[in-house]
């Protein structure tokens, strides 16, 4: 098989989790078709009613991904029109897992820089390796900015003071420092984390999938809002979720005294 004939990225499926895993190891870059496929990929992953979470990861054992194939990108910077359109897809695409309305989770290892944390940032999980991770944006070393929305997405998970550090001196940070900050979640020995990863995953995937979709946007917008609206928002969940299917098996698995089954809908 030929490079040209390798898919950009692997997918696969283990119960209502779909995993989805950069296919150029050792550096996984994400190449324009990565994001051309991904861009079509999105929409039918929200309306699979099988899918209950996604988990984004990366093949080999080096590193998620080293973010943009620089060498495509050349070409089209001598095009204001096609600079223009490669923009707004990767704002599109990373848009739509953050509003998937299903929960998206990412393993950090190895290189996570530019796109292949800005991607990453997206997610609503974050599993960081304990050894090797090498984070950041480190867009100034080329003499350009975060471009996928990087600069936005970072601030508001760890703050200004953080952001500033690491975008302007392209400062790369550690799993430990990126938890020590609020970038990730969790961090994970390096030979558990893609275990780790399927594992949060499947518990995910077993939680009441309207409640979630529900939920989500309220939490993700919510921080955008005045209190108000934002109670506003929560409310009107509370009466979408109140007396459907998923209420009532989840208040009869209480008084039971078992674990709830809530079924794909």
């Amino acid at each position: 098989m030929s490079k040209n004939e390798i898919r950009p990225f692997l997918y696969s499926r283990e119960g209502g989790l779909a995993i989805i895993s950069i296919n150029d190891a050792p550096w996984n870059k994400m190449t324009l078709a990565f994001m051309d496929e991904l861009e079509i990929l999105m929409p039918k992953l929200k309306e699979d009613s099988s899918v209950r979470a996604v988990l984004f990861t990366a093949e080999g054992e080096e590193n998620f991904s080293a973010g943009m194939n620089l060498k495509e990108l050349g070409p089209i910077l001598t095009n204001p029109n096609e600079l223009e359109e490669l923009l707004d897809q990767r704002l599109r695409v990373l848009s739509a897992i953050e509003f998937l309305g299903k929960p998206v989770i990412a393993t950090l290892f190895g290189y996570c820089l530019g796109g292949g944390l800005e991607l990453p940032m997206s997610c609503h999980f974050r599993l960081a390796a304990k050894e090797g991770c090498q984070i950041g944006l480190p867009e100034m070393d080329l003499g350009s900015v975060p471009a996928w929305g990087g600069s936005v997405r970072l601030t508001r998970l760890v703050g200004r003071m953080h952001s500033m550090d690491m975008i302007l001196r392209s400062r790369k940070i550690d799993g430990i420092e990126a938890y020590r900050i609020g970038l990730v979640n969790e961090v994970v020995e390096n030979r558990q984390l893609k275990q780790r990863a399927i594992e949060l995953g499947l518990e995910l995937a077993a939680q009441p999938p309207i409640a979630m979709s529900e939920i989500m946007p309220v939490i993700i917008k919510g921080a955008d809002m005045s209190q108000e609206e934002s109670l506003r928002m929560e409310r009107q969940a509370v009466l979408n979720t109140l007396g459907n299917a998923e209420s009532q098996e989840g208040m009869t698995a209480f008084l039971q005294k078992r674990k709830p089954v809530f079924k794909n809908n």
